[in-house]
Protein backbone atom coordinates (compact mmCIF):
# COMPACT_ATOMS: atom_id res chain seq x y z
CA UNK A 1 0.00 0.00 0.00
CA UNK A 2 0.77 3.66 0.02
CA UNK A 3 1.36 5.69 2.66
CA UNK A 4 -1.81 7.51 3.77
CA UNK A 5 -1.45 11.13 2.92
CA UNK A 6 -3.54 14.17 3.97
CA UNK A 7 -4.52 14.47 0.52
CA UNK A 8 -5.84 11.30 0.48
CA UNK A 9 -8.25 11.75 3.78
CA UNK A 10 -9.70 14.85 1.70
CA UNK A 11 -10.17 12.58 -1.00
CA UNK A 12 -12.25 10.03 0.91
CA UNK A 13 -14.58 12.60 2.32
CA UNK A 14 -15.51 13.88 -1.55
CA UNK A 15 -16.07 10.64 -2.60
CA UNK A 16 -18.04 9.31 0.34
CA UNK A 17 -15.31 6.16 1.56
CA UNK A 18 -15.35 5.63 5.40
CA UNK A 19 -12.39 6.77 6.59
CA UNK A 20 -10.84 4.34 9.60
CA UNK A 21 -8.65 5.67 12.04
CA UNK A 22 -7.78 3.33 15.51
CA UNK A 23 -5.79 4.59 18.58
CA UNK A 24 -2.73 3.07 19.32
CA UNK A 25 0.54 3.68 21.18
CA UNK A 26 3.34 1.04 20.94
CA UNK A 27 5.49 -0.85 17.88
CA UNK A 28 4.21 -3.93 17.97
CA UNK A 29 0.51 -3.19 18.03
CA UNK A 30 0.95 -0.68 15.24
CA UNK A 31 2.47 -3.24 12.91
CA UNK A 32 -1.32 -5.35 13.77
CA UNK A 33 -3.33 -2.22 13.15
CA UNK A 34 -1.40 -1.54 10.04
CA UNK A 35 -1.88 -4.75 8.53
CA UNK A 36 -5.61 -4.48 9.01
CA UNK A 37 -5.83 -1.33 6.67
CA UNK A 38 -6.94 1.29 8.77
CA UNK A 39 -6.38 4.75 7.34
CA UNK A 40 -4.78 6.58 10.31
CA UNK A 41 -3.41 5.55 13.48
CA UNK A 42 -4.08 7.95 16.28
CA UNK A 43 -1.12 8.50 18.83
CA UNK A 44 -3.38 9.33 21.93
CA UNK A 45 -2.95 11.07 24.90
CA UNK A 46 -5.66 8.48 25.95
CA UNK A 47 -2.65 6.73 27.01
CA UNK A 48 -3.03 8.12 30.26
CA UNK A 49 -5.83 5.98 31.09
CA UNK A 50 -4.77 3.11 28.67
CA UNK A 51 -1.39 2.71 29.63
CA UNK A 52 -0.42 4.76 32.79
CA UNK A 53 -3.15 3.66 34.28
CA UNK A 54 -4.51 7.21 35.43
CA UNK A 55 -8.14 8.63 35.65
CA UNK A 56 -7.57 11.30 33.12
CA UNK A 57 -4.91 12.23 29.99
CA UNK A 58 -3.61 15.41 32.49
CA UNK A 59 -0.78 13.77 33.57
CA UNK A 60 0.32 12.99 29.95
CA UNK A 61 3.53 14.83 29.18
CA UNK A 62 4.84 16.36 25.98
CA UNK A 63 8.15 13.78 26.53
CA UNK A 64 5.36 10.91 27.17
CA UNK A 65 3.80 11.81 23.44
CA UNK A 66 7.38 11.91 21.76
CA UNK A 67 8.00 8.46 23.09
CA UNK A 68 5.00 6.53 22.41
CA UNK A 69 5.07 8.22 18.46
CA UNK A 70 8.00 7.43 17.94
CA UNK A 71 7.79 3.27 18.84
CA UNK A 72 4.45 3.87 16.26
CA UNK A 73 6.27 5.26 14.00
CA UNK A 74 8.89 2.82 13.65
CA UNK A 75 7.14 0.24 12.72
CA UNK A 76 7.13 2.02 9.27
CA UNK A 77 3.07 1.96 8.94
CA UNK A 78 1.97 2.79 6.18
CA UNK A 79 -1.54 4.41 8.24
CA UNK A 80 -1.28 8.43 8.15
CA UNK A 81 0.41 8.40 11.95
CA UNK A 82 -1.72 12.02 13.92
CA UNK A 83 -0.01 12.88 17.41
CA UNK A 84 -2.13 14.52 19.74
CA UNK A 85 -1.09 17.46 21.64
CA UNK A 86 -0.75 17.06 25.66
CA UNK A 87 -2.16 19.01 28.14
CA UNK A 88 -0.04 22.15 28.69
CA UNK A 89 1.04 22.44 24.94
CA UNK A 90 -1.32 24.27 23.62
CA UNK A 91 -2.21 25.68 27.04
CA UNK A 92 0.44 27.59 26.86
CA UNK A 93 0.00 29.56 24.15
CA UNK A 94 1.01 29.28 20.25
CA UNK A 95 4.76 29.34 20.75
CA UNK A 96 4.58 26.08 23.15
CA UNK A 97 2.18 24.46 20.45
CA UNK A 98 4.33 24.98 17.56
CA UNK A 99 7.25 23.83 19.47
CA UNK A 100 5.53 21.08 20.68
CA UNK A 101 4.24 20.28 16.97
CA UNK A 102 7.75 20.35 15.59
CA UNK A 103 9.30 17.78 18.02
CA UNK A 104 6.06 15.56 17.57
CA UNK A 105 7.28 15.50 13.80
CA UNK A 106 11.25 15.83 14.03
CA UNK A 107 11.58 13.60 17.18
CA UNK A 108 8.58 10.83 16.29
CA UNK A 109 8.11 11.40 12.15
CA UNK A 110 4.25 11.95 13.36
CA UNK A 111 2.88 13.37 10.15
CA UNK A 112 -0.10 15.62 11.88
CA UNK A 113 -1.11 16.77 15.59
CA UNK A 114 -4.34 17.06 17.19
CA UNK A 115 -5.64 19.90 18.81
CA UNK A 116 -8.42 19.87 21.50
CA UNK A 117 -10.87 22.62 22.08
CA UNK A 118 -11.25 26.21 19.96
CA UNK A 119 -11.60 29.59 21.19
CA UNK A 120 -8.01 30.62 22.30
CA UNK A 121 -6.64 27.25 20.59
CA UNK A 122 -7.57 28.66 17.18
CA UNK A 123 -4.16 30.63 16.78
CA UNK A 124 -2.35 27.85 17.86
CA UNK A 125 -3.94 25.76 15.09
CA UNK A 126 -3.27 28.19 12.47
CA UNK A 127 0.47 28.90 13.60
CA UNK A 128 1.34 25.12 13.10
CA UNK A 129 -0.94 25.04 9.90
CA UNK A 130 1.07 27.54 8.42
CA UNK A 131 4.38 25.99 9.42
CA UNK A 132 3.21 23.02 7.12
CA UNK A 133 2.49 20.57 9.42
CA UNK A 134 -1.15 19.10 9.31
CA UNK A 135 -3.50 19.82 12.07
CA UNK A 136 -6.45 17.74 13.59
CA UNK A 137 -9.10 19.94 15.70
CA UNK A 138 -10.86 17.76 18.22
CA UNK A 139 -14.39 19.09 19.65
CA UNK A 140 -17.67 17.88 21.49
CA UNK A 141 -16.01 15.97 25.09
CA UNK A 142 -12.58 17.06 24.81
CA UNK A 143 -10.64 15.06 27.59
CA UNK A 144 -8.33 17.49 28.67
CA UNK A 145 -11.54 20.14 29.26
CA UNK A 146 -12.84 16.64 32.15
CA UNK A 147 -12.37 19.57 35.23
CA UNK A 148 -14.55 22.48 33.23
CA UNK A 149 -17.08 19.89 32.07
CA UNK A 150 -17.44 18.69 35.56
CA UNK A 151 -16.81 15.14 34.12
CA UNK A 152 -17.15 13.03 31.02
CA UNK A 153 -20.00 14.61 29.37
CA UNK A 154 -22.08 14.49 25.88
CA UNK A 155 -21.73 17.87 25.22
CA UNK A 156 -23.38 20.26 22.35
CA UNK A 157 -27.43 18.58 23.59
CA UNK A 158 -28.56 22.00 24.24
CA UNK A 159 -29.48 24.12 21.08
CA UNK A 160 -27.24 26.93 22.21
CA UNK A 161 -24.31 25.14 22.72
CA UNK A 162 -25.08 23.24 19.53
CA UNK A 163 -24.57 26.18 17.61
CA UNK A 164 -21.54 27.07 19.35
CA UNK A 165 -20.20 23.55 18.10
CA UNK A 166 -20.71 24.46 14.74
CA UNK A 167 -19.40 27.72 14.69
CA UNK A 168 -16.56 26.49 16.24
CA UNK A 169 -16.03 23.65 13.99
CA UNK A 170 -16.34 26.63 10.92
CA UNK A 171 -13.63 28.71 12.63
CA UNK A 172 -11.14 25.18 13.13
CA UNK A 173 -11.66 24.88 9.17
CA UNK A 174 -10.69 28.52 8.32
CA UNK A 175 -8.10 28.31 10.99
CA UNK A 176 -6.00 25.38 8.70
CA UNK A 177 -6.97 22.51 10.39
CA UNK A 178 -6.94 19.32 7.98
CA UNK A 179 -9.56 16.97 9.97
CA UNK A 180 -11.82 17.14 12.63
CA UNK A 181 -12.41 14.77 15.71
CA UNK A 182 -16.20 15.00 17.04
CA UNK A 183 -16.28 13.25 20.57
CA UNK A 184 -19.39 12.46 22.35
CA UNK A 185 -22.17 14.49 20.91
CA UNK A 186 -25.46 14.27 19.40
CA UNK A 187 -25.81 12.57 15.98
CA UNK A 188 -27.53 15.14 14.25
CA UNK A 189 -25.30 17.43 15.33
CA UNK A 190 -22.61 15.53 13.84
CA UNK A 191 -24.38 15.64 10.55
CA UNK A 192 -24.77 18.98 10.41
CA UNK A 193 -21.15 19.45 11.30
CA UNK A 194 -20.23 17.14 8.75
CA UNK A 195 -22.48 18.75 5.78
CA UNK A 196 -21.03 21.94 6.77
CA UNK A 197 -17.76 21.10 6.62
CA UNK A 198 -15.03 20.48 3.61
CA UNK A 199 -12.39 18.72 5.80
CA UNK A 200 -12.98 15.28 6.79
CA UNK A 201 -15.25 14.99 10.17
CA UNK A 202 -13.86 11.87 12.28
CA UNK A 203 -16.63 10.74 15.35
CA UNK A 204 -16.34 9.00 18.76
CA UNK A 205 -19.75 9.02 20.27
CA UNK A 206 -20.58 11.11 17.66
CA UNK A 207 -23.19 8.78 15.43
CA UNK A 208 -22.58 7.04 11.92
CA UNK A 209 -22.68 9.95 9.40
CA UNK A 210 -19.23 11.15 10.18
CA UNK A 211 -16.63 10.79 7.57
CA UNK A 212 -14.61 8.25 9.76
CA UNK A 213 -14.52 6.68 13.19
CA UNK A 214 -11.92 5.79 15.62
CA UNK A 215 -12.09 3.37 18.83
CA UNK A 216 -9.18 2.89 20.79
CA UNK A 217 -7.30 -0.18 20.01
CA UNK A 218 -7.57 -1.83 23.65
CA UNK A 219 -11.46 -0.88 23.71
CA UNK A 220 -12.44 -2.45 20.27
CA UNK A 221 -10.46 -5.52 21.77
CA UNK A 222 -12.41 -6.39 24.54
CA UNK A 223 -9.18 -5.36 26.86
CA UNK A 224 -10.93 -4.08 29.67
CA UNK A 225 -14.18 -5.73 30.22
CA UNK A 226 -15.72 -3.30 32.59
CA UNK A 227 -15.39 -0.32 30.07
CA UNK A 228 -18.09 -0.41 27.97
CA UNK A 229 -19.31 3.21 27.14
CA UNK A 230 -22.26 3.59 24.68
CA UNK A 231 -19.52 4.52 21.89
CA UNK A 232 -17.50 1.30 22.08
CA UNK A 233 -18.08 -2.11 20.28
CA UNK A 234 -15.83 -4.89 21.56
CA UNK A 235 -14.91 -6.94 18.02
CA UNK A 236 -12.88 -9.29 20.42
CA UNK A 237 -12.78 -10.59 23.96
CA UNK A 238 -9.22 -10.21 24.86
CA UNK A 239 -9.84 -9.58 28.85
CA UNK A 240 -11.12 -13.06 28.66
CA UNK A 241 -8.65 -14.58 26.21
CA UNK A 242 -5.69 -13.31 27.40
CA UNK A 243 -5.63 -14.73 31.13
CA UNK A 244 -6.76 -17.66 29.49
CA UNK A 245 -3.63 -18.10 27.49
CA UNK A 246 -1.36 -16.92 30.75
CA UNK A 247 -3.09 -19.53 33.06
CA UNK A 248 -2.62 -22.10 30.62
CA UNK A 249 1.17 -20.96 30.43
CA UNK A 250 1.07 -20.88 34.53
CA UNK A 251 -0.27 -24.44 34.94
CA UNK A 252 2.11 -26.15 32.34
CA UNK A 253 5.74 -24.81 33.92
CA UNK A 254 3.71 -25.66 37.50
CA UNK A 255 3.54 -28.91 36.05
CA UNK A 256 6.57 -29.41 34.10
CA UNK A 257 4.59 -29.78 30.61
CA UNK A 258 6.60 -26.65 29.35
CA UNK A 259 9.19 -26.18 27.94
CA UNK A 260 9.95 -29.56 26.52
CA UNK A 261 13.18 -30.60 24.20
CA UNK A 262 11.52 -28.99 21.51
CA UNK A 263 11.77 -25.50 22.86
CA UNK A 264 15.31 -26.35 24.27
CA UNK A 265 18.96 -25.90 22.45
CA UNK A 266 21.37 -28.72 22.81
CA UNK A 267 25.49 -28.87 22.76
CA UNK A 268 24.77 -30.66 19.29
CA UNK A 269 24.35 -27.05 16.34
CA UNK A 270 21.17 -28.61 14.98
CA UNK A 271 18.24 -26.94 13.82
CA UNK A 272 17.46 -23.61 12.90
CA UNK A 273 15.98 -22.04 15.92
CA UNK A 274 16.79 -18.63 16.68
CA UNK A 275 17.66 -17.07 19.97
CA UNK A 276 16.48 -14.23 21.61
CA UNK A 277 13.07 -12.36 20.47
CA UNK A 278 13.94 -11.73 16.95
Amino acid sequence: MAKTTRLDLMASKQSGRKIVVVTAYDYSMARLVDRAGVDVILVGDSLGNVVQGHDSTLPVTLEHMIYHTSCVTRAKVDAMVVADLPFGAVQRGTASTLDASIRLVQEAAAEAVKVEGAGKRLSAIEAVASSDIPVWGHLGLTPQSVHRFGGYRVQGRGEGEGRRLVEDARRIESAGASALVLECIPHELSREITAELGIPTIGIGAGPECDGQVLVLHDLLGVDEEFVPRFVKHYAKLGETIPQALGRFVQEVREGVFPTLEHSYSTAAKGKGKAGRR
